[in-house]
């Protein structure tokens, strides 16, 4: 088979006129828009490739590679003859002449079929090129034949640091890596950076950390309760990623004086006629701080026998969806007095914890009467009953608990399920427990364990949501063996040697299953129990889902409608929540349970990721 030989080639000028596209090109239409915009660009920014060609017989040169280049050369010329000047190499244009046609065959075949797009790196260098030279967004997009949303983000990584963009070019970082770049506003740190992530599979979101260290995410609740329009407004500064919708705060001490002014102002608002306000730094108020203090409820009106009549004549057409708008404003009204109002003696005696939830919104939590004000509130009877004799706890001066005493029990039976599968896995823990409640360290009237064996309840009694573990259910009790011949050990001492013969693996999980099923609800006291729960890392609704059977049937119609609000953050004037509170409790409750496992239910009530956070970590404060 015979092989043609390809010569060295050597670069020649030649002016415009002495050209023309040889027949050897494949490429011998042009669209004429496209030579316009390649024009544009060669008026921005000059010639950057050379042409390829062959010398025919008169001395002219056959373009067979760079055909398109040679038209709009010729077109920015007619439009601009002073072209020339500003970029010479279009009056004397470079051209790698072929040394024979077999040459200049196989250079026209080789550019067409291997043509491709400018690699990411070279292509945001020529973007920012044609930007220098004067060159708008509108007119490098054309010249490109590209988006002009897609040169806006090329641009944004052209002005990164050279070294940068080679490790770019050089396949050292990804594209997702440098645009990660672009969040940087120190081009040591850039640099440094850089140093470390180069040849390795690094996320962006590491990267942007590593770059803003001591930023403030957007998200942040301390953001989102002050608003990004006041920070900056204060002389804050912070960076928008180009690359994605998050923005870093960069003054993070500024941020917090913001934050406290605004709160501190929004609780001399919110508690406004009460007897205090009381700023909370943490996103929530602990059990810790309120299980001391009595919790006060409104005082409930009393509906007139005429009113009572026209509420239950208003209910039923809510029930039959026939209740008009001045129907259900009376309604509502009506509902109002039912619930009513704080009195003026409650006032005086109580106050609010004010804090600011994940979400960024201001949140109240009471109203809370201290231990220093109990005896004014018994003396003005605002705390009576059991409320006023007991002993500084969680009491509370409502007329009933939204919660019956059975479901009580049950939900403590769940949290206790909780912290128990939570010490499954932390034998250890069981140990240091078992050893400290055997030992005086513990005192001598401190049971942590109720090592009878005694048989805590740990099972409610509704079952379903509930994702019950068998390594928790108590053996069969002792006196059931004497009727139950399957359950009698005839050899105690080989049993123990088969038992130990498992190893102390088997020991251990043994000894943590026994030992967890043992621990009682309280065990200790509040503060000790609490603590064991959250060193476990125990979480109630890791093993529990709310049900309509195992929970939301349970409590009231109200209760439901206030729990809705909470979780869905809907408008209480909003048609939606108007039709969920017309329905009728079993209705609720099961709309409820939808609310809590059912995706495309969330959807319907445009549940956000923060509004789902919520729901899934959602416990009832009845313990």
């Amino acid at each position: 088979m015979k092989r043609e030989t390809i010569a060295p080639a050597s670069i020649q000028y030649f002016p415009l006129a002495q050209l023309y596209v040889s027949d050897l090109n494949p490429r011998q239409d042009a669209e004429p828009e496209g030579i316009d915009l390649l024009a544009d660009s060669l008026a921005l920014i000059g010639l950057i490739q050379n042409l390829s060609g062959i010398l025919d017989a008169e001395g002219r040169v056959g373009i067979v590679a760079g055909g398109r280049r040679l038209r709009a050369i010729a077109r920015a010329v007619e439009r601009d003859a002073t072209v020339t000047e500003r970029h010479p190499e279009l009056a004397s244009i470079p051209v790698r002449i072929a040394p024979d046609e077999a040459t200049a065959r196989a250079w026209a075949s080789a550019e067409n079929a291997a043509r491709e797009d400018l690699a990411p790196a070279d292509e945001i260098r020529a973007y920012g090129r044609m930007k220098e030279a004067g060159a708008d967004v509108s007119a490098i997009a054309r010249s490109f034949g590209k988006t002009e949303a897609h040169v806006y983000r090329r641009l944004a990584l052209a002005a990164l640091p050279a070294p940068v963009l080679d490790a770019l070019k050089e396949g050292q970082i990804s594209l997702g890596m440098a645009k990660a770049f672009t969040v940087s506003q120190d081009e040591a740190l850039t640099l440094t950076v850089l140093a470390e992530v180069k040849g390795r599979d690094v996320s962006e979101h590491r990267i942007k950390q590593a770059l803003q260290p001591a930023a403030v995410s957007a998200t942040d609740r301390r953001a989102r309760f002050v608003g990004l329009d006041a920070y900056e407004a204060a002389g804050g500064s912070l960076t928008r990623d180009l690359f994605s919708d998050t923005v870093a705060l960069h003054d993070a001490d500024l941020l917090q004086d913001l934050f406290t002014e605004r709160l501190n102002a929004e609780a001399g608002k919110l508690a406004a006629g009460w007897k205090w306000a009381e700023v909370m730094a943490d996103e929530y108020v602990s059990y810790s701080v309120t299980e001391k203090l009595a919790r006060l409820y409104p005082v409930e009106g009393v509906l007139t026998e005429e009113q009572a009549e026209r509420y239950d004549e208003l209910a039923e057409l809510a029930n039959a969806d026939a209740l008009d708008e001045a129907g259900q404003a009376k309604l509502e009204a009506l509902d109002a007095i039912i619930k009513g109002d704080f009195t003026d003696a409650q006032r005086a005696v109580a106050g609010y914890y004010v804090y600011v939830s994940h979400s960024g919104t201001v949140q109240l939590s009471g109203p809370w009467v201290r231990t220093e004000d109990r005896a004014a509130a018994i003396e003005a009877e605002v705390l009576t009953g059991h409320a006023a004799h007991a002993d500084g706890g969680d009491a509370a001066s409502a007329p009933k608990s939204p919660y019956s005493g059975a479901l009580v029990e049950d939900m403590k039976a769940i949290r206790l399920a909780a912290i128990q599968t939570a010490l499954l896995d932390k034998p250890d823990m069981v140990f240091d427990l078992l050893a400290f409640g055997l030992s005086l360290a513990s005192g001598v009237s401190t049971n942590v364990f109720d090592l009878s064996p005694g048989r805590p309840m740990n099972c409610p009694s509704k079952t379903d949501g509930l994702e019950w573990t068998d390594r928790l259910a108590h053996p069969p009790a002792g006196h059931e063996a004497w009727s139950r011949p399957e359950l009698r050990v005839k050899d105690l001492a080989q049993a123990f040697r088969d038992f130990t013969a498992a190893g102390k693996k088997a020991r251990n999980a043994a000894l943590a299953e026994g030992m967890a099923r043992t621990l009682p609800y309280g065990a200790g006291n509040a503060d000790f129990f609490a603590l064991i729960e959250a060193d476990s890392g125990a979480s109630i609704r890791k093993v529990w889902t709310p049900t309509a059977e195992n929970f939301f049937n349970r409590v009231s119609a109200d209760t439901l409608d206030s729990l809705h609000l909470d979780l869905t953050g809907c408008d209480p004037e909003g048609n939606g929540f108007k039709a969920h509170k017309a329905q009728k409790k079993a209705e609720k409750a099961r709309c409820m349970e939808r609310l809590f496992s059912n995706a495309e239910y969330q959807k319907a009530w445009r549940i956000t990721a923060e509004a789902k956070a919520r729901i899934d970590a959602w416990v009832p404060d009845c313990f």
